[in-house]
């Protein structure tokens, strides 16, 4: 196995392991070390369709109690894909199940533990949701499609070829890195989800806005120091 050269860059570090809709279409990353973000992220396109954070934005070190309390009532591990496409769950610290519409970005809330606060959420290979609560419960939720149990089986098994054409479409638009390509950073291609940037871009950016990611900041920086000192 080896590297592909196309690849999705985030800010900075401390995120959970990307998870995967059932069809494929896409994925969705819990993080990072400074906020409670969620991103989303069309696949095989890694197009950006939602970003946001949970909790109030980092306020900077050192941080205050308060906001520490707050960033540590979410569950690092409260988000899942359930049975219908397009639409993440997200567990929070009031009890309640929130059904976010990707196309749409309408959201829905659903009590389902009220007075606990949700510590994971997880689906189920068969799509129900799994839910368990700070207090020790553990809660199985069907959620309802409008689909007969032969229904639900054919979006199982269209999910699947959905899935498997994505990771298909994804491959023949990139190509593995060489296998003396040691150095990654000058084979990658990068994306963030909304810009791409090939290796000589990276290589020679001197200039960054507060509003672009830290990660592209810290590279002008270096990059800009360099040339002055040459």
């Amino acid at each position: 196995m080896r590297p592909l050269r196309r690849a999705l860059i985030l800010d900075c570090d401390g995120y959970e392991t990307p998870l995967f809709s059932a069809d494929g279409r896409h994925m969705a990353i819990r993080g990072n070390a400074y906020d409670n973000s969620v991103e989303v992220f069309e696949f095989p396109s890694l197009h950006r369709v939602l970003a946001t954070t949970l909790c109030d934005p980092s306020p900077g070190y050192p941080y205050p109690q308060e906001w520490l309390d707050q960033m540590e009532a979410w569950s690092r591990h409260n988000i899942a894909f359930g049975p219908r496409p397009g639409v993440l769950w997200i567990a929070t610290p009031a009890g309640a199940l929130v059904e976010v519409d990707l196309e749409t970005r309408q959201a829905v809330e659903h009590d389902v533990l009220t007075g606990s606060r949700l510590s994971a959420l997880a689906a189920t290979a068969t799509g129900e949701l799994l839910v368990a609560g700070s207090g020790g419960e553990l809660v199985l939720l069907s959620v309802l499609t409008g689909s007969t149990l032969s229904g639900s089986t054919q979006t199982r098994t269209t999910s699947r070829d959905v899935s498997r054409a994505a990771a298909i479409a994804f491959l023949e638009a990139t190509a593995e890195i060489p296998d003396d390509g040691d150095d990654l950073e000058t084979h990658l291609v990068l994306t963030d989800g909304t810009r791409t940037w090939e290796a000589d871009d990276l290589a020679t950016v001197t200039a960054a806005s507060a509003t672009d990611p830290t990660w592209l900041q810290l590279q002008a920086a270096i990059n800009k120091a360099q040339v002055q000192s040459e």
